[in-house]
């Protein structure tokens, strides 16, 4: 009945028109270029963009309709009943190029050195619609180029003025960065104060641009758009997994550009998943096994090391022996540390090295809504979360959905900068995110479900299994519809690996109360990816440590016995799962560095020098087709409310462009302002009664570590805490949550 309904409904939607003699149905209030391409018709434009508001500047998409006096904008021409449009008439192709012989008046014709040379849409429109000579014989406008910061590189004496990036800056990033700068022909698009752009998805003003005015100033000048080999891969810096395409030249990865999904990242990118390739070719890469004798380092032969780390690892009982692995690491080096652990009757196994509260046994878990649907939310609640650096493009996804009337309640530590309004803010300390969140759930009264969104800070507290259990409450009451953010780009896929301590083995933070004797860390930084790094390093001193890693370092050979060289994501065959639970794979794009092997590979030989038994398998389509998926939730205990303590609250967040050990080593991320250094923010109150200024250098400790700081005064923060960004080496010996001591430093 409702089937039947529906139909005169949805035809009365439809529009019915001929373009080209061409029969074409399309939803009423489209536009006429929409049309067109959905029956695959060309017509040239520029200044068009499916994702972005229509403006009609460039007048490339001029095509002619029947009894109209002059052809019209087809991106800005609504379709009608009976229309009939001609995009190939002698008045259309006429119009056309006349259009594009006008927008090259003032372009240089640099093609030749111009970086978007070969897949440039100036280039392939000009081709197709324009003259084959030129008539313009004046001196040619010239623009002075801004520094728009380390990520984009500009020439806008190339621009066309079709406002793109004016338009993704405003609507999409929310930023409002870019702007027409004087009027007729003197207009130009740039920045309006001068500063580099801040927005943590910038890179895309690249993608939109259909010329050379804006261009990748990591990729400049490297290699030509057909030099490059393209591999599909997916970004492995947070749980969404953008899909994107790794292009590399000459065995090297030159630069990343979107994948589009609607579902995951649309034909977006983060800075970070497009920039952080850098970090793949830093000076300290791991090229070779090397083990520690007598207190030296030396290179080693992959049997010598492999036999070396099979001895250590089964020189202690099974109960004495830790396995660690990033929350990156994919799903089938997921699968082999869990055979390796089940095959050494090792429990002791885990990826939440971050988290701090175990009372719970919680781990990562799929949004309760899919990241496209997010748009629709009515109410969405950010608890413990900068969503903004934590997952740029799911920030994006809420600030579409605050275009489209969502109400956005912030309930943080700290008044983190969003690019949408908030329609209210609470700023407590984050040991009283669980009763306030509790408190704001009470007045939910939305009966679609809001959306809540449980953060970095959230997740990673001493008391999170409080703040979780609120959560959860409110998610059983259908008050809310919960989503916490995974800490780590495949931390679902690990759990559903089995990465997870068996019965009886510790968790990851009990690791470290020295009855581990010998460890085995897969792709872990000890300084900075640990939640308390001081307590960790003593634990690993006073054991025999094994270490998989990508990277060399000091602190890494300090606590390490032996080090094998793995490959980064962009370098191997990799499956993730994202923050939907769907698996994703991954190409290898780039070769491996030196003797470098494939994590997987590295632990089944491993296992095979461990004398283990045999497994079936010797390829990675046999590991994957022995892949189990284990079913785990999160529990419902509670953890003992740990006491604020007489001193200052610390407040712990990663920077956005330090997140893991690869965005550590992008240079031009590392340049970026929002690269900020290692600082303790404060409260102006605070800073006061306790005779602090800001600019001036203070201590903090906590009882296990001590870090001397610049002080940063702000009233974004809650009074009674200190903010203190992890993951740079000043900051590292603090522990992530706990009472800090803070005074100023002595001179």
């Amino acid at each position: 009945m409702n089937a039947t309904a529906d139909k005169p409904q949805a035809a009365a939607d439809l529009v019915t028109l001929e373009i080209n003699g061409e029969r074409v149905q399309i939803a009423k209030g489209s536009m006429i270029i929409q049309a067109s391409d959905s029956a695959g018709i060309p017509v040239p434009r520029f200044c068009y963009h499916e994702k972005l508001p229509i403006a009609a500047n460039c007048r490339m998409c001029l095509v002619d309709v029947e009894k109209t006096p002059k052809p019209v904008p087809a991106c800005a021409t609504p379709v009608a009943e009976g229309m009939k449009v001609f995009t190939q008439s002698k008045r259309a192709l006429d119009a056309q190029r006349n259009v594009m012989e006008f927008l090259l008046v003032n372009h240089p014709l640099d093609c030749p050195i111009c970086d978007q040379g070969g897949e440039c849409e100036l280039q392939d429109v000009s081709m197709g619609y324009g003259r084959s000579v030129s008539r313009y014989v004046d001196r040619k406008r010239v623009v002075p180029d801004e520094d728009m910061g380390p990520l984009v590189a500009s020439d806008m004496t190339r621009c066309i003025q079709c406002t793109r990036c004016v338009r993704f800056s405003a609507e999409i990033a929310g930023t409002y960065e870019l702007g027409g700068i004087y009027r007729g022909e003197n207009l130009q698009i740039g920045t309006f104060d001068g500063k580099p752009l801040m927005s943590e998805i910038s890179g895309n003003v690249i993608d939109v641009c259909p010329v050379g005015a804006l261009t990748n100033k990591v990729f400049r000048y490297k290699a030509r758009a057909w030099e490059l080999t393209a591999r599909q891969s997916i970004g492995y810096h947070d749980a969404l997994g953008s899909n994107l395409f790794l292009h590399s030249h000459r065995g090297e990865v030159a630069r990343a550009v979107p994948r589009d999904n609607e579902a995951v990242n649309e034909c977006w990118l983060s800075d970070r998943d497009r920039y952080s390739h850098e970090g793949l070719y830093s000076d300290d890469r791991a090229k070779q096994p090397m083990i520690k004798v007598d207190g030296q380092w030396r290179q080693a032969g992959w049997d010598e090391a492999l036999t070396r780390a099979a001895e250590i690892l089964k020189s202690v009982d099974p109960g004495q022996l830790g396995i660690l692995a990033h929350p990156s690491s994919s799903s089938e080096e997921g699968a082999m540390l869990a055979h390796l652990a089940e095959s050494m009757s090792a429990g002791n196994i885990d990826h939440r090295i971050k988290q701090l509260d175990f009372a719970d046994n919680a781990v990562a878990e799929p949004f309760d809504v899919a990241v496209a649907d997010i748009v629709n939310a009515k109410t969405i609640i950010l608890a413990g979360c900068n969503i903004r650096h934590e997952m740029p493009l799911l920030h994006q996804r809420i600030h579409q959905a605050v275009k489209r009337g969502a109400r956005v309640h912030a309930i943080n530590p700290v008044d983190f900068e969003f690019s949408f309004p908030l329609h209210s803010k609470t700023i407590v300390p984050p040991s009283r995110l669980a009763e306030t969140l509790k408190a704001a759930g009470n007045g939910l009264a939305d009966d679609a479900g809001a959306v809540l969104i449980l953060g970095e800070i959230a997740e990673n507290h001493g008391n999170a299994s409080h703040i979780r259990a609120v959560a959860a409450s409110l998610q059983r009451g259908g008050k809310v519809r919960l989503c916490r953010l995974p800490q780590g780009a495949n931390a679902i896929g690990l759990a559903r690996a089995g990465v997870l301590p068996k019965a009886g083995g510790a968790h990851a933070d009990a690791m470290f109360d020295g009855s581990i004797k010998s460890f085995l860390l897969f792709g872990i930084e000890p300084q900075f990816d640990f939640s308390a790094a001081a307590r960790a390093t003593k634990a690993l001193l006073g054991a025999k440590v094994v270490s998989c890693s990508a990277f060399v370092t000091g602190a890494l050979m300090e606590v390490a016995d032996v080090i094998l060289p793995i490959g980064l994501l962009p370098e191997i065959q990799a499956t993730l799962s994202n923050v939907n639970g769907v698996n994703q794979s991954a190409e290898a794009a780039g070769k491996l560095p030196g003797a470098a092997q494939s994590g997987w590979r590295v632990l089944r030989a491993l296992y095979d020098k461990a004398g283990l038994p045999e497994l079936a398998f010797t390829d990675i389509d046999g590991l994957r087709a022995g892949m189990r998926v284990h079913a785990v939730k999160s529990g419902s205990g509670l953890s003992a409310a740990a006491s604020a303590g007489s001193g200052f609250e610390r407040i712990s967040s990663s920077p956005v462009y330090r997140i893991d050990a690869v965005c550590r080593r992008a240079a031009a991320l590392q340049a970026h302002p929002l690269t900020l250094g290692a600082r303790a923010v404060m409260h102006p109150e605070d800073a006061r009664s306790n005779g602090l200024s800001d600019g001036m250098m203070v201590k903090v400790g906590d009882g296990t570590g001590s870090a001397a700081l610049p002080l940063s005064v702000s009233a974004s923060v809650a009074e009674g805490c200190v903010w203190i960004e992890s993951q740079y080496a000043a900051s590292a010996p603090l522990s992530q949550t706990g009472s800090l001591a803070i005074t100023r430093a002595a001179l």
